[in-house]
């Protein structure tokens, strides 16, 4: 037949919309065209595609006139993951397969010139957007690409390694016999997902020594799904403590860790190794407020969005730009990011933990007892305030991290691990879950009066503490919340005093010069 049809997925976004990839060959002058609003990536398949399938061996239509469209003409379609459906359409349109035995499947792949098959961005993608709609196809992409897409429940998918090993599925009835399908063949088969890594990818906090008041935070901070602010002068620690961090979160559960790998398939940072695995981002302080939040075109996601489920960890914080600084305030309080630009608007989820290290002057030694601080207080003053107060309002928890002496760091025992610290935090967090449906930083308006309501003393503590400090209304619920957390860790159902006043030591202002 002259017209044969392909189905295929673009990437809009966390979105992976369907394409129908239209083929016609007609009789005039030879040529080849691509429709469809493609990317430069897409109309350079024409030139990977008919090298790629001269050099299988097969036969490529050149006197024929040949059309491709991609629908719906008003997706744009870029990247090279069109090449394999392009190429399937021109050999089912021109005989050479079975058009027929293509229904029921959706192809993605980028082709050599040699015809192997190059992995592609967004497989996982791609086998989340079939099944969150329930759609009954199997899935076909090179073989790298094919590992993610299978860590999808129930997903059908299969991978191949060169144009040969899909072309050979799909020959007419009569022509040379094909692998079964599902069998392992010559660079085909159905690939099950590989079982998660046991082994802990995270460093233990038993490593690190000292820090009893820092280690609490950590452990309130996963108790609550709390933000946490760390000051402190060089070398003290703070990088240590935010690296094992994300050990001290509870197991993702698996559709926390699809939406997770999703994102970071889409970005081309996915392995399998770190499936099951919550994320730790740390992205340098010269990134841009766009390297942060995502952008470009088509839209990409940024450092928060790969945090989704896991931990962004800021070190130098005052010294990232106030542009990418404020960027992150809607995100913390929505768990989303939108990317709205003037062609379209992407929507990513950033539900991340935010962990920041800075220190607390330009010098870094602003109160230490190790060494001298050298800078004046108007330098401080201006350090400080690279960070907005709306900006802090947001973050539940500020805590020093002083510097450890030689004699502890030498002679102390190995700290709690983080096996021990995790239990009880996970415990706290189940309390909250079963309570309330959702952590402690998630409470909203309402739920903050009937599940973080006080005691008459903690909250007469509490009308003196926010007086004092002069909290604003979003500070004084934060500390409320920590606050709730902290009673959840006690295994207590009421907010008492003591867990108010320990509550409070953790919104404490940055020192000033003196």
């Amino acid at each position: 037949m002259s017209l044969c049809l392909v189905q295929s997925r673009a990437l809009l976004g966390l979105e992976a919309a369907s394409v129908t990839v239209e083929v016609h060959l007609a009789n005039g002058l030879p040529s080849f065209t691509l429709v469809g609003l493609v990317d430069v990536e897409v109309r350079e398949a024409r030139e990977r595609v008919r090298s790629a399938i001269q050099n299988a061996c097969l036969e490529f239509p050149n006197n024929k006139r040949i059309t491709v469209n991609l629908a719906p003409a008003d997706l744009p379609k870029d990247s090279g993951r069109f090449d394999l459906p392009i190429a399937l359409g021109i050999l089912a349109a021109s005989g050479q397969i079975d058009a027929a035995r293509l229904a029921g499947h959706e192809f993605a792949g980028e082709l050599s010139l040699s015809g192997q098959l190059r992995p592609v961005r967004g497989a996982l993608a791609m086998a989340l957007a079939l099944h969150t709609r329930g759609v009954a196809a199997r899935l076909v992409l090179p073989a790298e690409s094919a590992q993610e897409a299978a860590l999808v429940p129930g997903a059908e998918v299969y991978g191949a390694r060169h144009l040969l090993d899909v072309v050979q599925q799909f020959l007419p009835a009569g022509s040379e016999p094909a692998a079964p399908a599902g069998e392992a063949g010559e660079g085909w088969a159905r690939i099950v997902p590989v079982p998660p890594a046991t082994a802990g990818l995270h460093p233990d906090l038993a490593d690190v020594k000292g820090h009893a008041g820092a280690k609490r935070a950590l452990e309130i901070a996963a108790a609550g799904n709390h933000s946490l602010l760390m000051v402190g002068p060089p070398g003290s620690g703070k990088s240590m403590l935010a690296q094992r961090f994300a050990g001290l979160l509870p197991a993702m559960r698996i559709e926390e860790a699809l939406e997770s790998a999703a994102i970071a398939s889409l970005a081309g940072r996915f392995a399998t190794e770190r499936w099951m695995h919550r994320p730790t981002a740390s992205p340098h302080h010269t990134a841009s407020a766009v390297a942060l939040v995502g952008g470009g075109s088509p839209p990409r996601p940024g450092e928060i969005s790969l945090a989704h489920h896991g931990v962004l960890f800021l070190d130098e914080f005052p010294e990232f730009s106030r542009m990418a600084l404020e960027a992150l305030r809607e995100p913390l309080e929505t768990g989303t990011i939108t990317i709205a630009r003037a062609a379209r608007r992407s929507e990513f989820p950033a539900r991340f933990q935010l962990l920041a290290a800075m220190n607390p002057c330009p010098c870094g030694y602003l109160g230490s007892t190790l060494k001298t601080c050298r800078c004046t207080p108007d330098q401080v003053s201006r350090y400080q305030g690279k960070l907005s107060g709306p900006l802090l309002d947001r973050i539940d928890l500020h805590i020093e991290v002083p510097a450890v002496s030689a004699e502890q760091l030498l002679d102390a025992p190995a700290g709690e691990s983080t096996g021990a610290i995790r239990e009880r935090a996970v415990r706290a967090r189940e309390l909250a879950l079963e309570r309330q449906g959702k952590t402690n930083h998630a409470l909203q308006g309402a739920e903050i009066d009937r599940h973080a309501s006080l005691a008459p003393d903690a909250l007469k503590f509490m009308h003196t503490a926010a007086a004092k400090l002069g909290w604003s209304a979003r500070s004084t619920h934060r500390a409320l919340k920590v606050a709730r957390t902290i009673a959840d860790l006690s295994g207590s159902d009421a907010i008492e005093v003591a867990h108010v006043a320990e509550a409070v030591q953790y919104r404490r202002a940055l020192r000033a010069a003196g």
